[in-house]
């Protein structure tokens, strides 16, 4: 299995519409960051998939680091 990579050294502000379904890339190969695309491939990770509650901005980790996936928890900010 390999380990995650960085793909920003801060999180992505995204604007989630309530009901929708969200493939947030959890190894950081992605080159429609920060959702999945399938980069993922052979690496042993996968996409954490998750479904907005209501509308609102979300902050998704960019790090890959963080202890609460997909969510930034400021894990990045010690790095």
């Amino acid at each position: 299995m390999s380990e995650p990579v960085a793909s920003k050294d801060s999180p992505y502000a995204v604007e989630a519409k309530a009901g929708e379904k969200y493939f947030w890339c959890a190894c950081g190969r992605s080159a429609g960051q920060p959702f999945c695309d399938g980069a993922h491939k052979g690496t042993g990770l996968g996409p954490k998939v998750f479904t907005a509650e209501q509308d609102e901005t979300l902050y998704l980790c960019g790090c890959r680091r963080t202890r609460t996936p997909p969510f930034c928890d400021g894990t990045h900010s010690r790095l």
